[in-house]
């Protein structure tokens, strides 16, 4: 299709992003008052936070302009919207559009602190995640649906995730100690994900990072758990340089079933930071689209397209390790994670009723005879060439075994998903800090899959250059 004077549409697009980049970098260039790096949402305080009574209203909106050089369209429903890293549906064509949540997730949310004594508070928090796009709630296991029975080479970005349209995204109430430590109940973060905020270089952005790209890592092995239902999660630090970290998760019933647990322990100390983790998560599921011929089956089985999903079920332990050092301007980084897949203890039954009451009509609990083992690592810098723009350059990657049986076993090529393989990405981006609450950035990511990892792939590589905008308040 072409424009009103004839230019084609695409070509249209591309000009468009040309334009916002050049204009964007020109922005950089004026001069403002130096500014310390704020981190989102509750980042803001003093004056500057919306405070009334203890009660603290704040949030992000984050959007930006893409353009993937391999993609299948843009979903309205993903926190991302794009694929960012290159995905198995990844089409031979480009595409560009807007995207959101590109440095941070767009939301909004209450927290609160209510003193109980001169040691012990009352604290809450509540948030819920937006594509401002779209204006639709984050929903990542939506964008699969709409998925079901189509081809790869028909999909849209369908990518699994622990935002399946709920109210809130985060919902817990608890106490606070500067002795005893925290104490909070509700819908948390796992404490993996707290841990790649803190030490991933590009602060778990989704469109400049592995680690914001896909929740896998930060969920011990499964994108749905990087945020968890029903859980109990108790933080302590010790004079500000040693700190624990234990979160159990219920499952509401009897057995291991979807239950979790996870522990770090860290210190700080001279500019560096150590972190140790542990993640065991029972039943956990891996959500996909469905095939034509699942779809098919649906009537007879009572199940719906609409909210019907296929599943892999998982027993997942992760160990990590993660550390930075700062001597400014400078800040290193570099983490590793080992991550073990095995057959549940406790298989899924088909029905299952997965987060934001979408069904599993389909469930493969035995997909892992063999184990699987993933191993991620990831190192970078981050620059502060002025007090407000930090430049930042990273690289991540992981590498997996092969665990296929018979003809599979011990494959090295991309046969077969189950054949040894590997991911690698590059990433370069700049944040420009205009004030407390405005911030502009540009950068672009570089992602590729070998052997048994780009088994299936319609296309193997992927680059993703980004310009956008973030309010924050």
């Amino acid at each position: 299709m072409n424009d009103a004077d004839g230019v084609p549409g695409r070509q249209l697009e591309i000009r468009i992003f040309s334009a916002l980049t050049l204009l964007l970098i020109g922005a950089m260039t004026i001069s403002v008052p130096a500014l310390a790096q704020q981190k989102t949402g509750p980042g803001v305080a003093g004056d500057d936070a919306l405070t009334w009574h203890g009660i603290t209203l704040y949030g992000v909106i984050d959007i930006g302009v893409q353009f993937d050089t391999h993609s299948a369209p843009f979903t309205p429903y993903r926190p991302a919207a794009s694929g960012n890293i290159v995905r198995q549906n990844s089409r031979q064509s480009s595409a560009v559009g807007l995207t959101p949540s590109n440095m941070g997730q767009s939301r909004v949310g209450l927290q609160g602190i209510e003193a109980l004594n001169d040691d012990w508070s009352a604290v809450f928090q509540i948030e819920t995640f937006f594509n401002p796009q779209s204006g639709e709630l984050a929903d990542s296991l939506k964008s699969l649906v709409v998925n079901n029975g189509r081809s790869l080479a028909t999909q849209t970005v369908g990518v699994d995730g622990s935002s399946a349209g709920q109210a809130f995204q985060t919902a817990w109430v608890g106490f606070k100690s500067a002795r005893f430590g925290t104490l909070t109940f509700g819908r948390q973060t796992s404490l993996l994900l707290d841990g790649t905020i803190k030490y991933d270089p590009n602060y778990n952005a989704t469109a400049f990072g592995l680690l914001g790209a896909s929740n896998t890592y930060s969920g011990g092995g499964a994108q749905e758990n990087n945020r968890l239902d029903s859980t109990l999660k108790y933080l302590i630090s010790f004079n500000d340089h040693v700190h624990l970290g234990a979160l159990y998760k219920f499952n509401g019933s009897n057995g291991s079933a979807n239950t979790a647990f996870q522990a770090e322990i860290g210190g700080e100390y001279a500019g560096a930071s150590v972190d140790a983790y542990y993640s065991k998560v029972n039943s956990a599921i891996t959500a996909t689209s469905l095939t034509a011929a699942q779809v098919a089956k649906l009537p007879a089985l009572g199940y719906s397209v609409s909210n019907s999903l296929a599943a892999t079920i998982s027993d997942n332990t992760a160990y990590a390790l993660m550390a930075l050092y700062k001597i400014d301007p400078l800040k290193f980084f570099a983490g590793y994670e080992h991550i073990k897949y095995a057959n549940p203890t406790t298989p899924l039954s088909a029905g299952f009723n997965d987060i934001g009451g979408y069904v599993l009509a389909f469930v493969a609990n035995n997909a892992y005879n063999n184990s699987k083992t993933v191993q991620v690592y990831w190192t970078g810098v981050r620059y502060t060439v002025i007090p407000h723009l930090d430049l930042t350059a990273a690289y991540y990657g992981y590498h997996q075994n092969a665990y296929g049986t018979g003809k599979q076993a011990g494959c090295t090529t991309a046969a077969s998903s189950t054949c040894s393989g590997s991911f690698e990405a590059f990433s370069f981006d700049a944040d420009y800090r205009f004030n407390l609450h405005f911030d502009a950035y540009l950068g672009a990511m570089y992602s590729g899959v070998h052997d048994g990892v780009a088994s299936g792939y319609l296309n193997t590589t992927n680059i993703n250059p980004t310009v956008g905008v973030r309010f924050k308040f």
